[in-house]
């Protein structure tokens, strides 16, 4: 597998965790093809090749979206349901990474069709060694289909 092939996309609105999740990627490598956008709408407009991403092949998708809830203009809830409701990226591993522990949310976001929850760690090491951890799983480790 060439991982220089394999987007990542980020939808985060926080600058630090941002930096966080982009950092902890990079020091496994696999951080080479990650776009990060900054709330809901961004989102959508870069899936669907719309907005400021209209020249993007739409074709191209991300091998897997880590996709923060509490974000502005449209929300993650929205964004994941817009996600899996559509054919064209309802395949898309998404992979909430947020900072609620809610039940409700977590139960939302798995009727609405995500493919995994992390409640994001307060502390700096448990955040890093998370996000590595999720990133060799979802991108060295689980198969999609293509």
């Amino acid at each position: 597998m060439d991982l220089n092939e394999i987007e990542i996309l980020l939808v985060e609105d926080n600058s630090t965790d941002e930096e966080l999740t982009i950092r902890s990627l990079k020091s496994n490598h696999l951080a080479n093809r990650l776009y990060w956008v900054k709330d809901g709408a961004e989102a959508i407009d870069f899936l669907f090749s719309k907005g400021e991403y209209v020249s993007r092949d739409s074709s191209r998708h991300p091998k897997v979206i880590l996709l923060d809830l509490r974000l502005p203009k449209i929300d993650g809830m929205e964004v994941l349901k817009t996600i899996k409701g559509d054919e064209r990226t309802c395949h898309i591993p998404v992979v909430v990474l947020t900072s609620s522990q809610e039940d409700q949310d977590i139960a939302k976001s798995y009727e609405l069709g995500v493919n995994s929850y992390i409640s994001k760690p307060v502390e700096f090491d448990g955040f890093v060694k998370a996000v590595s951890n999720l990133g060799m799983y979802w991108l060295i480790l689980n198969r999609i289909k293509d």
